[in-house]
């Protein structure tokens, strides 16, 4: 079991080189090996290319190796014809005699199946390596297929005095709590997730772009919560950087540009409650992650109706004394990360 560990830890590293391009397929990792040796190895492809088995095989040069050979895979094979064909009829059809998994499918297109088909074909499989470590990886994924809605991160920085942002500021642009290190690795979270969102407010005092600058990768769909249609179209959120999901309250649509085609609008009802109600509008729009990025109001309305699923508190050196208080989260444990002299707090609910 140490070496499956191993292994499986290689995995999970190659599954990380995949975030935020393989929607809405997961992204994988696998490792084939022969005689305690890496032969092979890859990660799901963006979406619509091959999966991470099908990557690690082909970069097997000596394919004779194979049916004496172990194939380590964080999540259990598909077993159903999509974009691609099953895996789990490639490591059949190449006779690879032992598959060890991290954790099984939950998706009901697999949901074991994978494992029945490879069983079949007479591969000895193992499961549960690494199981919490990998269904901790495939976070995003699980959340949409048993819980119906997107996998919610709250993020926010404070002081460590615990305030957002100040009660009066001279400019409209954000007031940095944390240092350009933390905000790098902003940037870095929002082209890993799906979405991010924001309130009226916010937007109203930081005109932020809400797009990935300090980091390379994909800009996140904008989710834009805007009730009375206050926004002005002229603000960066409303740019063609990215796509705008705006929801609001009001019948009057006329904020709606028939010729920018990356405005969506949609409604809730924003006397009830709204987490709910906007967990389903980007379930609508098949989202997997949303970043809630906005001030206390509107993270904490997802706090109080308890849909969240991580949070990522950034504590800078500032002191204010006063201002806009930072969100409540309910008492519980936290890991806590350096970063050059902020302090991450991740929390998990």
């Amino acid at each position: 079991m140490k070496d499956h560990k191993k292994y499986m830890q290689r995995c999970l590293q190659l599954a990380k080189n995949g975030l935020g391009t393989t929607r809405p397929n997961p992204t994988v990792g696998a490792v084939v090996v022969y005689n305690d040796k890496i032969i092979g190895e890859g990660f799901t492809s963006p979406y619509g290319g091959p999966h991470a088995e099908v990557n690690a095989i082909n970069t097997v040069k000596d394919k004779s190796l194979l049916p004496l050979s172990t194939i380590y895979v964080t999540l259990e094979p598909c077993s159903h014809f999509g974009k691609t064909p099953p895996c789990a009829d490639l490591i059949a059809k190449h006779t690879i005699k032992n598959v060890v998994i991290g954790c099984i499918d939950t998706n009901s297109l697999v949901a074991g199946k994978g494992i029945e088909k490879l069983k079949k074909a007479g591969c000895n499989v193992t499961v549960g390596v690494l199981e919490s470590e990998c269904f901790d990886h495939h976070k995003r994924f699980f959340t949409v297929q048993n819980k119906k809605r997107p996998h919610v991160i709250l993020k926010w920085a404070q002081t460590q005095d615990g305030f957002i942002a100040p009660n009066h500021k001279d400019s409209v642009s954000p007031v940095w709590i944390s240092n350009e290190y933390s905000k790098q690795l902003v940037h870095k979270f929002r082209s890993e997730e799906h979405a991010i969102l924001v309130g009226t407010n916010t937007v109203i005092a930081d005109n932020p772009s809400l797009t990935v600058r300090s980091w390379y990768g994909h800009n996140p769909i904008r989710v834009v919560l805007d009730k009375s249609l206050k926004l002005k179209k002229s603000l960066s959120v409303f740019d063609a950087k990215a796509t705008t999901i705006l929801i609001t309250h009001n019948n009057n649509i006329r904020i709606a540009d028939e010729k920018n085609e990356k405005l969506l609008i949609e409604k809730i009802d924003f006397s009830l409650p709204l987490a709910s109600q906007i967990c389903e509008v980007l379930h609508k729009h098949k989202i997997q992650s949303v970043i809630i990025e906005g001030g206390t109001k509107t993270i904490q309305t997802f706090i109080d109706e308890n849909l969240w699923d991580e949070a990522y508190v950034f504590e800078g050196k500032s002191v204010f004394k006063e201002g806009i208080a930072a969100p409540l989260l309910p008492k519980r444990g936290s890991e806590t990360i350096d970063i050059e002299g902020d302090s991450l707090h991740i929390y998990k609910n």
